[in-house]
């Protein structure tokens, strides 16, 4: 093959490389901030700055979109502070229809979880996009390394490990994850559903 030709190859398959958004001199992405297209399941646990939209039937006043506060609780008119973090749309429902029978014969009540913003993990080490993600539903550790974009060549899929902050906030745990084991079925229980702030290690 003549030069001129090899240059023109060579320049092709550079043009493809940037097309495609990959670079043969830089393997692995930058971290990224991914959010997923899903949705808040019923069994959701509300927490800090999800948006949930306060409907009482028949009373505009009453009726809100609001954030939650750091500090886990909303306001609303009459009722004043409640808190929302722990609690799911149904149970955070009910507190809300109990607090408002002071003031209103039967009220009709609903919450909804118009964003997810408190579900967020980090999935970290040798996967394609390693960063932090913004969920929507309940994720388990597979589900969160195939949203990651799956493993690199070089993963140890058998020392994968999770790190999770425990409720007192200063401490945390290491939980030792086998991925062989999890798809052969041999440790079903350490493909764990992921909690806001953990953080999965794959080295």
């Amino acid at each position: 093959m003549k030069m001129g030709h090899m240059q023109c190859a060579a320049g092709i398959v550079g043009i493809l490389f940037v097309l495609s958004g990959c670079s043969p001199f830089d393997p692995k992405p930058e971290p990224a901030v991914i959010t997923t297209a899903t949705y808040a399941t019923g069994d959701y646990k509300i927490g800090p700055e999800d948006v949930l939209e306060i409907i009482v039937w028949r009373n505009q006043d009453l009726s809100k979109t609001i954030t939650v506060r750091p500090d886990g609780k909303i306001s609303l008119p009459l009722i004043g502070d409640v808190q929302a973090v722990g609690m799911t749309p149904d149970q955070l429902t009910k507190e809300i229809v109990n607090r408002l029978k002071e003031f209103k014969e039967n009220p009709n009540v609903s919450v909804v979880v118009q964003q997810v913003n408190s579900y967020g993990v980090f999935v970290l080490g040798e996967v394609a996009h390693p960063g932090k993600y913004q969920l929507k539903s309940f994720t388990s550790v597979l589900q969160a390394v195939s949203l990651a974009g799956g493993f690199t060549p070089y993963a140890a899929k058998s020392k994968m490990f999770l790190l999770r902050k425990m409720p007192d906030r200063d401490s945390e745990v290491r939980i030792p994850i086998d991925y062989d084991e999890i798809v052969s079925g041999e440790d079903s229980t350490h493909n764990a559903i992921l909690v806001p702030g953990d953080t999965l290690v794959v080295p």
